[in-house]
């Protein structure tokens, strides 16, 4: 468990380096963020927090995909919010469908839904430190970010990892849409970024994702083959060869 600021602490798998994040409020109780991955790790997760003397008081999941809507027994029965575009998408015969293409054999694990936000909640309902909901539509439907203020840290679910490229979801407009919320996670200048998949980034490093991140997408754009250090990973290269064909796809129709 690593403290990334005062009251935020960021726990990372091996399994894709998928990240769940707490944020503390000072009489402990917890605002957790997309917890993953494995059961035992969720366990693992809630048990840490029992034995500094914290509690779950409430969850937030960043967007309807699988890895992002985990929760457990082992949990409590909190609010689990999410946007209301994102918790009609959270089907479980989709969640399910995701779970067997992207990692078979996945002890299947999820306790109820999520709780869908007022659509126009600007923050999640809890008591702990401001957390913000930024939508950042483009990967999933109702993605959002959380934004810390006071703490200076940004919960960016799927967007400006180290570790994937942009994944776009499946609108028409998904590409323009994911670049208007690059923009829009630049424009907060976090202090601390804390991507879905990937490592912790000061706000150097941010910076230079939201540039790694937007030359990728001009490249998908043109048909340009990019040059993007993150296409290495086997996994990650066929994400991006896929939905080149896709948007290849789509213009030459």
């Amino acid at each position: 468990m690593e403290q990334v600021a005062r009251h935020v602490w960021v726990v990372t798998s091996p399994t894709w380096l998928t990240t769940s994040t707490l944020v503390v409020d000072d009489d402990g109780a917890c605002l957790l963020v997309d917890p993953a991955l494995t059961p035992e790790e969720i366990l693992a997760l809630e048990q840490e927090v029992s034995r500094r003397g914290w509690h779950v008081a409430a969850g937030f999941s960043t967007h309807p995909h699988w890895d992002h809507v985990l929760w457990s027994a082992a949990l409590p029965d909190v609010p689990r919010w999410a946007t209301s575009v994102a918790t009609d998408a959270a089907t479980a015969e989709e969640l399910t469908a995701q779970a067997s293409r992207d990692l078979p054999g996945y002890r299947w694990d999820v306790i109820g839904g999520t709780t869908p936000l007022a659509p126009d909640t600007t923050e999640v309902p809890w008591t702990g430190p401001r957390a913000v909901v930024v939508p950042t539509p483009g990967h999933a439907p109702g993605h959002a970010s959380l934004h810390l203020p006071e703490e200076g840290v940004l919960i960016a679910g799927d967007m400006l990892s180290d570790v994937e490229v942009p994944l776009l979801d499946d609108a028409p407009d998904a590409l323009e849409e994911y670049r208007h919320s690059l923009r829009r996670l630049a424009d907060l200048d976090p202090r601390v970024v804390v991507p879905g998949h990937g490592r912790v980034a000061h706000r150097w490093v941010g910076h230079r994702r939201v540039h790694a991140d937007e030359r990728y997408l001009a490249d998908l754009a043109a048909g340009t083959p990019p040059h993007d250090h993150r296409l290495a990973d086997p996994r990650v290269r066929a994400d991006h060869e896929s939905q080149m064909a896709l948007l290849s796809s789509r213009a030459g129709g």
